[in-house]
């Protein structure tokens, strides 16, 4: 006998069984057609006075219905998203816009965010963003201020890498959250405050209070701070001092509009793939340290039918001859091109279609640790500025028609100075006669001086160690001097260089480059090298607890009085007078040359290359017929 469980699986392994056979059978249509038959028909005639009866064959029309077979059409492929395939050569160290401060990090945050406004790619014009316009004024104390005007449409977005969905982002109870002056206000005095550690906020000093409170003054607090938001649509900063470049500022990483929510949730892990929550053109798909890094486009961004690329797929890559042979293969949109290689791509008649060279706003620089010995003494460092030969480092290393610098910001900067008009150039004799002074002062022979294993250190980079190369070799031949050369990864080697590291840590020579932030010398000679309100890398008064010196220079001085005047020419005479001092007088550093972009972009990808700031992506567009026809 069956049992009624047997009975049951039996019939449902039936009902499966015929599911499938349904589910397998081809579609049938059942169709009719109209064909000609042959038929017998007797006919009646009279045949001859008598009547006849024939068989006759006639063709008539009959309607046959049939079943047929009815294939279906292949479903047709998805189109490819646009996509740009990019190396950002490192891993980034950061996505918080507080703790930006390379450029890697600073092209994905203006990406990921929603500046207060942005700076146009090509006229380098302040243009619109989040504020849609913002006004000068004076508060009642007779401060300079600034408003600006924000909108109230822009969202805060979540991405799900799971889910591949991008939603609005709700408060506690609900309320679908807009960017408001609120998130600015935070954003700002989040910079500032001394607990966030912010190497940037030096770049806020301009805002009242500012470097009071991130110095750590007891009788101010955050509340203090010249950042206000008398309602959610309008953000009134109060100056120190009046700066008609401060809208400049406003376009910055360090006033970047912040999730607090999240980073009250989350703390340090807030901008990781799947807990982040950004407002600009693109949200974080994924990030895979050390690897790769996804964007995709913000489908709740307010101009995201203006952001023609979808996806931006990037990669880590650090060695410069393996982007460009992933270039070659058509694995990369755009790269830089490694030094070796440039000779070769001016003369390829595909590639140098696709070069592009020209000047760009930034300057590559060597600095010295002042407060390391033997670098704490003036004429040791003319001695290596003055025995770097720059134009043969141009010519026969980067060929990138660099400029060799004397001083330290480029043209097309305010208050900028004439490359090879003042401060220090190549200058063999006097370099061998400085650093000869300080071997007869100090009693020592030039033996001496390379037994205390003097370092140069620089990124991971094939050009950087290719430059650093050849002017380990200039100081050789120059000076007799032996220099060893050491590299770290990019976030190490940021870390590395803070100006709280302790000395013995540092190297005596480190090489750094410096791009605008805003076209100003303020961002350039007080902002980089100024000893009390600036980044000081060099270590000019001696920051680290081992140096108890604490005097300030008379380039110091030149700094915050071009800050502080309102006249032009003033400014700028003030800020030659400081140029001169740091690279010559002072010989605190050695300007090296003046960058150019030296890129190869493929012919499906239009880009632009913008002096201030970083890639805007959300501007570019790519070809993707002809960039799936090349590629396959």
């Amino acid at each position: 006998m069956i049992s009624m469980r047997k009975l049951g699986l039996i019939v449902g392994t039936f009902l499966i069984l015929a599911l499938v056979v349904v589910a397998c059978s081809p579609e049938t249509e059942t169709i009719v057609e109209t064909r000609m038959v042959e038929v017998e028909k007797e006919v009646t005639r009279v045949v001859e006075g008598e009547v006849v009866t024939e068989t006759v064959i006639e063709e008539v029309a009959v309607e046959v219905t049939r079943e047929v077979i009815v294939e279906p059409e292949p479903e047709p492929e998805a189109p490819k998203p646009v996509t740009l395939n990019y190396n950002l050569g490192t891993e980034p160290p950061q996505l918080d816009p507080a703790l930006t401060t390379d450029t890697t990090s600073v092209t994905l945050t203006q990406n990921l965010f929603c500046p207060i406004v942005n700076i146009d790619p090509v006229t380098s014009e302040v243009i619109p963003m989040l504020a849609t316009d913002w006004e000068e004024g004076t508060d009642a104390d007779g401060n300079q201020t600034w408003t600006f005007n924000l909108r109230d449409d822009i969202a805060w977005v979540h991405h799900d890498p799971i889910t591949g969905e991008t939603t609005q982002v709700t408060d506690a109870d609900g309320n679908p959250r807009f960017v408001n002056a609120n998130d600015v206000v935070y954003g700002t005095k989040r910079t500032i405050d001394p607990e966030t550690a912010s190497d940037y906020a030096y770049v806020l000093y301009i805002i009242k209070n500012a470097q009071a409170v991130n110095g750590g003054d007891e009788e101010l607090t955050l509340d203090d701070v010249g950042v206000a938001a008398p309602d959610d649509n309008t953000v009134v900063f109060t100056l120190e001092n009046p700066a008609a470049f401060f809208p400049s500022i406003a376009s910055m990483w360090v006033t970047y509009p912040t999730p607090q929510w999240k980073i009250d949730e989350y703390g340090a892990q807030w901008v990781e793939a799947g807990l982040i929550d950004t407002c600009g053109p693109y949200v974080l798909e994924s990030w895979i340290h050390g690897g790769s890094l996804d964007m995709v486009k913000n489908p709740l961004w307010i101009d995201a039918d203006s952001v023609q690329i979808e996806r931006i797929e990037s990669v880590m890559i650090t060695e410069a001859s393996t982007a460009f042979a992933l270039y070659e293969n058509n694995e990369l949109d755009t790269v830089g091109v490694p030094l070796p290689e440039i000779d070769r791509v001016k003369a390829d008649p595909v590639l140098s279609e696709e070069f592009y060279n020209a000047p760009a706003a930034c300057t590559y620089y060597y600095g010295f640790t002042n407060t390391k010995y033997p670098m704490t003494d003036q004429r040791v460092r003319l001695a290596f500025s003055a025995a770097i030969d720059r134009q043969s480092l141009i010519d026969n290393v980067t060929k990138g028609g660099q400029v060799p610098a004397t001083t330290f910001a480029p043209p097309g900067i305010f208050g900028n100075v004439e490359p090879g008009t003042m401060g220090q150039g190549y200058d063999p004799e006097a370099a061998v006669a400085s650093l000869q002074a300080f071997l007869d002062e100090e009693g020592l022979t030039i033996d001496d001086f390379n037994a205390l294993d003097i370092v140069l250190m620089h990124n991971t980079s094939e050009g950087h160690a290719r430059i650093a190369a050849a002017i380990q070799q200039m100081w050789k031949d120059v000076l007799g001097a032996d220099v060893r050369v050491e590299n770290q990864e990019w976030a190490v080697y940021l870390d590395t260089l803070r100006n709280t590291t302790p000395v013995e840590e540092e190297a005596h020579v480190w090489r750094l480059g410096w791009c605008a932030d805003y076209a100003d010398q303020n961002n350039w000679v007080h902002e980089v090298f100024n000893a009390d309100a600036g980044a000081n890398r060099l270590r000019r008064n001696c920051l680290d607890p081992n140096c108890a010196e604490t005097t300030t220079s008379e380039f110091d001085d030149l700094t915050v009085a071009a800050a502080l005047s309102s006249d032009p020419a003033e400014r700028a005479a003030l800020y030659a007078q400081a140029e001169d001092i740091l690279a010559r007088v002072e010989a605190a550093y050695a300007p090296i040359y003046h960058y150019t972009t030296v890129q190869v972009t493929k012919p499906w990808l239009q880009r632009n290359y913008p002096n201030i700031s970083g890639l805007d992506f959300f501007n570019w567009t790519v070809d993707m017929d002809a960039k799936n026809a090349a590629t396959g």
